[in-house]
């Protein structure tokens, strides 16, 4: 069973450590060390965080008995749709249901937000969350590159969800 809760800005150590283990333990094998080197900081920092927690961006933790296991971060846009900017689950947590409990509560917020759609950027080569995503609804609207500093570019699908 997972509970979900709004983050709140003393809970910005416990994110960064959750993204960092996450994303050292998973991303190498998709976009290389370098990159999640590169990445981490620009959108894990204290000050990041706490800005967006500052600026509407609502987080949410997800844990289960034992301990904080997940996380995502979503926020309204000026277009009506809202954008799932981070979801993420402890990897020794995978394939066990927990991923779409957490897309189904990213679902729930983007519904409370007052969201047309829900739309995200995911890795083209991160096969098993492009699946998730599918599972949950979500088709691929686009594809798109951005470049994103350092020599390095973020090679997403574009994927989306009506609310």
């Amino acid at each position: 069973m997972l509970r979900f809760r709004r983050a709140i800005e003393s809970d910005v150590p416990v994110l960064r450590e959750l993204a960092e283990r996450i994303w050292r333990e998973y991303y190498p094998a998709i976009i290389g060390q370098a990159q999640v080197d590169y990445m981490l900081p620009l959108m894990y920092s204290a000050e990041v965080i706490r800005g967006e927690l500052a600026n509407g961006t609502v987080w949410e933790i997800a844990s289960d008995e034992d301990s904080t296991i997940g996380f995502c971060s979503i926020s309204l846009e000026p277009d009506g749709r809202a954008k799932l900017h981070k979801l993420y689950l402890d990897t020794l947590r995978h394939g066990r249901g927990f991923g779409q409990l957490l897309i189904r509560r990213a679902t729930e917020i983007g519904q409370e937000l007052g969201a047309t759609a829900l739309w995200l950027q995911v890795n083209k080569q991160n096969t098993r969350a492009i699946r998730a995503y599918e599972r949950a609804g979500f088709h691929v609207d686009k594809a798109a590159v951005f470049d994103i500093g350092g020599g390095f570019v973020m090679d997403d699908f574009i994927m989306a969800k009506a609310l």
